[in-house]
């Protein structure tokens, strides 16, 4: 079967849980409660199938704490059934949702080095890149947790490539990647906004040769013609000018470099032989040697 049909199966599952617990209490002629206590009735007594069916009724309910507790109990009881397969991927899914990722990594770990060829091995994959991919907070904030999402995410595409959890990876990696841009042009900002200008520069430059496909390189430009003006560098700060005239032509970073540079009787050509005339030569005229 494929992964779409496994997919579909988890799905459909979560969302008729209740529905099967609701006709299994009818068929019984007793309530939810006397149905399935394990307050009452030793959890042991219960088949897998029965606990696997509670754990999907609490994630039904929002309750993926209790969930997770359920599908780890058949992991435990019933550690080598097809349940307990089952219920791994299960459990990695609820812990996530419940926003307990170390627990989530954990379970999601577990399920690929158990059942590497497994058709849920990407999703497993793709839960635990996701754990550290949802972790990722403010730009402020230390950026350890987003290189970690990024070779997550590049294991998902690099090892199912064919999956549709590997599409969805691409999308996430490209904005993680813009995240840590986005790092750099705050730590490049404060240096500037101090007068800092060769460890702005620095930052920028990151920027512009190692995320140059990021949305923050028309700024890393203007704020480096910025910075090479205020040290009086200005075949730097022309040269910089043409590459964003070239590259990025219809943005405000454009008009404000344009307007910086022609107010100092300065053109936005590439002048000097400096760094940013090998980027002017690769990016422009697309001489890489």
């Amino acid at each position: 079967m494929s992964r779409l049909g496994s997919r579909k199966r988890i799905v459909v599952a979560v969302l008729l849980a209740a529905t099967l617990v609701a006709c299994g209490d009818r068929n019984s002629g007793r309530t939810t409660g006397n149905f399935f206590n394990p307050q009452e009735i030793p959890l042991e007594t219960y088949t897998a199938e029965q606990i696997f069916e509670r754990g999907e009724f609490e994630l039904n309910r929002s309750r993926p704490e209790d969930a997770a507790f359920y599908f780890a109990e058949i992991e435990r009881l019933y550690p080598y059934s097809d349940w307990a397969r089952r219920a791994l991927i299960m459990q990695a899914f609820s812990y996530h949702r419940d926003q307990d990722y170390p627990n989530s990594r954990s379970a999601a770990q577990r399920f690929i080095d158990f059942y590497p060829e497994d058709e849920d091995a990407a999703y497993a994959q793709y839960i635990l890149a996701l754990s550290y991919y949802d972790q990722i907070d403010e730009v402020g904030r230390d950026q350890g947790l987003t290189f970690q999402a990024l070779q997550s995410l590049r294991e998902v595409i690099e090892r199912y490539p064919d999956s549709d959890y590997a599409r969805a990876a691409v999308l996430k990696f490209d904005l993680a990647f813009d995240h840590l841009a986005g790092k750099e042009m705050e730590i490049g900002r404060y240096y500037l906004r101090r007068n800092h200008y060769t460890a702005a520069i620095n930052r920028f430059r990151v920027v512009v040769e190692d995320f140059q496909t990021t949305t923050h390189t028309p700024e890393a430009l203007h704020r480096l013609v910025e910075a090479y003006l205020s040290l009086g560098l200005t075949d730097e700060a022309q040269t910089a000018g043409a590459i964003l005239g070239f590259n990025y032509r219809s943005t405000d970073w454009y008009e404000d470099s344009f307007a910086l540079l022609t107010g100092q009787g300065l053109t936005l050509e590439a002048a000097g032989d400096g760094w940013l005339r090998q980027v002017y030569r690769q990016t422009v005229k697309g001489n890489w040697l």
